[in-house]
């Protein structure tokens, strides 16, 4: 598998690049956001990881770019901000995941895993409920306008759709969408529900997403 890693600290690209290449990833790296953009619009990746502060463009303006010319590709975020509206910009911007700075290589090395796998699991299936229409290969929600989702959005809205006939909780939530991450806080289910809730608006979707902060939810289609 391919990655594209852009991070403007040289010593801390080489020791990730290393580590990637270890596990038998390959690798192509880029020091600032501009080259970033280039590799990813000349080239196909299985995942982009993208430090958020980078000279020339940050990694934000990398995301915005790469998301507004439809690549789909999973997107890693570094950040050595640990306040909620970096991480929420990112995520909002179409980011797939985040890691805060200072991290262990071992946590980034099974977030990496986590999303590439995702990422080739999305060719499965259709899913169909009310107005909209669920697209695994695209990871786009579909009814009279089109979004595409997060693969973190996507895996909570396919886990919805799935258990359609009954609410789901949170721990099943937190088993099935957030399996491979630790210490994850029922806010963050919250959160991505809250995203899910705006693309449905967005989408002019009669189905909506029952359910207060803590849960239970379950999708159902507004009469």
């Amino acid at each position: 598998m391919k990655i594209l890693l852009a991070e403007d600290t040289a010593d801390l690209n080489k020791v990730v690049t290393q580590m990637l290449e270890m596990q038998g990833f390959d690798v192509d790296s880029a020091l600032d956001g501009q080259k970033a953009l280039d590799l990813a619009l000349s080239n196909g990746y299985d995942e982009i990881i993208l430090d958020i502060m980078m000279p020339k463009l940050s990694g934000l303006e990398v995301l915005k770019e790469i998301r507004g010319r439809n690549i789909v590709t999973p997107v890693l975020m570094l950040t050595a901000k640990a306040e909620v509206d970096d991480r929420v910009e990112g995520l909002d911007a179409g980011a797939d995941d985040y890691l805060t700075k200072p991290f262990a290589m071992k946590e980034l090395l099974a977030r990496v895993k986590a999303l590439t796998r995702r990422g080739s699991q999305y060719a499965a299936k259709e899913i169909s409920f009310g107005d909209i229409t669920l697209k695994s290969d695209s990871l786009e929600l579909i009814s009279s306008n089109t979004v595409r989702l997060s693969i973190k959005e996507f895996s909570l809205m396919q886990a919805l759709l799935l258990n359609q006939e009954h609410p789901v909780d949170n721990n099943y939530l937190l088993e099935h969408v957030w399996s491979d991450e630790e210490d994850v806080a029922e806010d963050t289910i919250w959160l991505y529900v809250n995203f899910l809730q705006g693309k449905l608006e967005y989408i002019n979707s009669n189905v909506t997403i029952e359910g207060d902060k803590g849960g239970p939810f379950q999708v159902i289609v507004n009469e």
